[in-house]
């Protein structure tokens, strides 16, 4: 089995979170997985830090295209799914529509996947600008009822990275942060942006005080197997109806990218997602 995977970093210019994400996915993925990272094409961001895009609606619908060029990319290419793994959850609507291979997203898959093991959901993460845009997407999934506090780690993506040589800050920040989010009411942890996660993950931490802390890359990379074999045996996917489910006709699709971005933009490349690598 083969998941792309699509990271809304450039991955190359934060080695110390790719290698620690390569880690983690081979870790928790099934014998017989193959899963492929992809960041964000070099030069995408004017620094390493992708938040200082994120947290501005026009430059994240701008990159959305990125990620649709990568689903078309791993379609054609025959990977089993597609795995959106940014907590935003990047043009999972737009893209489902697009492919017919599995398409699982970070934010959706960690949520409900919470939601198996408490009814009050507390997201913590570190970019505080991406709440309106979490809480947008809870709504429309209909996991509203389910979400409760979302709130920020006093820390900055720069000091996630830093971490990995001195663990101690982040992790009581972390903790601080997640029993403000208890403390509201919350019975289960998501962590949010994918550093976070990973840091966590490879520092063990799975509970503070007695609520747990779900793995959210790990989460979502399972469930795409799991729809990855669904989709083998029965070829299960979404409705095909109405405006957020039908997939348009390929020459429609081909016709309007060519448009736009010009001459052989109709599908994906691979070098429009950045490099690949196996985990």
């Amino acid at each position: 089995m083969r998941i792309w995977h699509q990271s809304f970093t450039v991955l190359d210019d934060v080695p110390h979170y790719r290698d620690a994400l390569a880690r983690h996915l081979q870790a928790v993925a099934r014998p017989g997985t193959t899963v492929e990272l992809h960041g964000m094409a070099p030069g995408t961001y004017p620094s390493a830090y992708p938040g200082t895009h994120i947290r501005h609606l026009y430059l994240t619908n701008l990159h959305k295209e990125q990620f649709v060029r990568a689903a078309l990319t791993a379609e054609e290419q025959g990977y089993d799914a597609f795995f959106i793994a940014t907590i935003p959850d990047t043009g999972f609507e737009e893209i489902r529509t697009l492919v017919d291979i599995p398409v699982v997203a970070f934010g959706n898959a960690s949520v409900a996947y919470a939601a198996t093991l408490g009814s009050r959901i507390g997201i913590v993460n570190f970019i505080a600008e991406l709440e309106p845009q979490l809480r947008r997407n809870m709504a429309t999934y209909g996991f509203d009822r389910l979400v409760g506090p979302i709130v920020q780690v006093e820390r900055e993506f720069t000091d996630v990275m830093a971490a990995y040589a001195d663990p101690g800050p982040l992790l009581e920040a972390f903790r601080t942060a997640a029993r403000k989010a208890i403390a509201q009411g919350a019975e289960v942890i998501v962590p949010g942006e994918g550093p976070l996660n990973v840091f966590l993950a490879d520092q063990g931490v799975s509970r503070v005080d007695d609520v747990p802390v779900i793995d959210s890359l790990g989460t979502g990379l399972a469930l795409a197997e799991v729809r990855a074999e669904a989709w083998r045996r029965t070829g299960l996917h979404p409705a095909r109806t109405g405006l957020y489910f039908s997939r348009p006709d390929a020459a429609l699709i081909k016709a309007a990218r060519e448009f736009y971005f010009g001459p052989g933009a109709g599908a994906g490349t691979e070098a429009s997602s950045g490099a690949g690598h196996d985990v």
